[in-house]
């Protein structure tokens, strides 16, 4: 049995809660958001896109880190969230570290109950983060990339993809749209 998180947490009173339950959770405006089950292709997908990042890390010879899920990106005093994927190019963080303090990449893959959370509000909220440089939207059902690329003056830029690379500068890294998805795609579940 889980207990139930209070009304209003700060993301330090959040971590130190989520640390002790079962399951995944986020924390926006200090309210505590249960991550649903996912779904093959959503998994499938991710994975892909992690496995992507760290080979595209290793071949550009970067001193970054691919991590996956699982890690918190702290986005105000009372918002954090999990992303399915990071870059981190700061100093290698420690083995029990939670957080990535300064990430340069996330990643969220599209699923059906996060599809509008994760192209609106969290996106805006993901560039709030001073260190975030691209934001990468998978979408496993259309097999399309949505790149949202910070530039001059903070203006975000978008582009979709599909099959085309993926130039992610900073840190240097460059995908192949194609690369980011499972080798055939998944019948509908």
């Amino acid at each position: 049995m889980s207990a139930q998180p209070k009304a209003g947490m700060d993301v330090d009173a959040f971590l130190a809660w989520a640390e002790h339950q079962p399951g995944r959770y986020e924390l926006v405006d200090g309210e505590v958001f249960a991550m649903a089950p996912q779904r093959v292709r959503y998994a499938e997908t991710k994975f892909s896109v992690q496995l992507a990042l760290r080979a595209g890390i290793r071949e550009a010879g970067l001193a970054c880190r691919m991590l996956p899920d699982g890690i918190t990106v702290r986005v105000d005093a009372a918002t954090c969230f999990e992303p399915d994927a990071l870059v981190h190019c700061d100093e290698r963080l420690g083995p029990d570290a939670t957080q990535a303090p300064a990430p340069i990449v996330v990643v969220e893959v599209l699923s059906p109950s996060t599809g509008q959370i994760d192209t609106t509000p969290k996106l805006v909220e993901y560039f709030w983060v001073p260190s975030v440089m691209h934001s990468l939207i998978v979408d496993p059902v259309r097999r399309m990339v949505i790149h949202h690329r910070r530039g001059t003056e903070d203006l975000i830029e978008t582009r979709l993809a599909s099959t085309g690379r993926l130039e992610l500068e900073p840190p240097g890294l460059t995908l192949t749209g194609a690369a980011l998805f499972t080798e055939s795609p998944l019948a509908e579940s």
